[in-house]
């Protein structure tokens, strides 16, 4: 008898095993009786792969990155075409540097997404009211930071020093930005390390995106969270599309996203970063 999965491919599975690295759902690889070889994620959260599908197929849009085919998704399934790692040649981190440079050309007009997704395992509000359609500092302020400010309350992590260091960022924040405005880019929106591979051909792959149009330099701090890439992609990047001047300044408020974001999932050994991010600015 033909297995579920089997039946939704409308072919026999021949291989199966599990594949590391998923945190927050199970992930498998799959060879078919034709020689397709995908890979299987298992949610627990609803819509949680529709979300990661819809993010996947709009990188694909831009035409500049590798990225994943989606096969099938649902409320709980995703599958996707399985990527044969390689090795680095030396030109990776240029050609990768200069390949997101170009998927940042891509634009949108408006800020946001037409759907929230996930960053991590936490609720990413996507879907811009009024004004933050075209202000980015609005945007950032009420769907990156002013959320993860209060989910942080929420789980008992804010003080009076850490509120008041926060309402001071509120207040600065449209001078902070100010200077480096720029049109809607097209957003990986979870960056690091961990969220990119290398093709047996050698070019850089996207997965695990939290998708949504905003501000480039958002990417780039995220990228430079743990540790940062080599000194080869920002050299590129910068060759293809150069950031505003300033960008050392704004740094440390986008990060202060994703900071939020690991308080509020794994818990107080980031709240001193936080607090340390936000007194950069008061």
């Amino acid at each position: 008898m033909m297995s579920d999965l089997e039946l939704l491919l409308k072919e026999s599975i021949v291989k199966s095993s599990a594949l590391g690295g998923g945190c927050i759902a199970y992930t498998g690889y799959l060879l078919t009786e034709s020689g397709r070889e995908l890979v299987v994620k298992k949610n627990s959260t609803t819509q949680m792969a529709i979300k990661e599908a819809n993010g996947l197929n709009e990188l694909r849009k831009s035409g500049v990155i590798r990225i994943p085919e989606v096969v099938h998704a649902d409320e709980q399934l995703l599958i996707l075409e399985f990527i044969r790692e390689g090795s680095r040649p030396g030109s990776f981190f240029s050609d990768f540097g200069r390949q997101l440079a170009q998927l940042h050309k891509y634009s949108s007009g408006a800020y946001g997404f037409y759907e929230d997704n996930y960053i991590g395992s936490t609720p990413q509000l996507n879907r811009p009211e009024g004004e933050e359609k075209s202000n980015w500092a609005t945007y950032y302020f009420n769907k990156r930071l002013l959320y993860q400010y209060e989910l942080a309350e929420k789980n008992g992590f804010v003080d009076r020093t850490f509120k008041d260091l926060f309402r001071h960022l509120e207040s600065c924040l449209p001078d902070i930005l100010k200077g480096s405005e720029e049109a809607p880019s097209l957003l990986h929106g979870d960056l690091w390390g961990g969220n990119f591979i290398v093709g047996t051909d050698g070019v850089p792959v996207l997965i695990d995106p939290a998708v949504y149009y905003g501000h480039r330099e958002a990417e780039l701090a995220m990228t430079h969270l743990f540790g940062g890439f080599d000194h080869l992609f920002y050299e590129a990047y910068n060759a293809e599309w150069p950031l505003k001047p300033g960008y050392q300044q704004r740094e440390a408020v986008y990060t202060l996203y994703h900071v939020l974001n690991h308080l509020n999932i794994f818990g107080t050994s980031y709240r001193s970063q936080a607090l340390a991010l936000m007194q950069q600015y008061g």
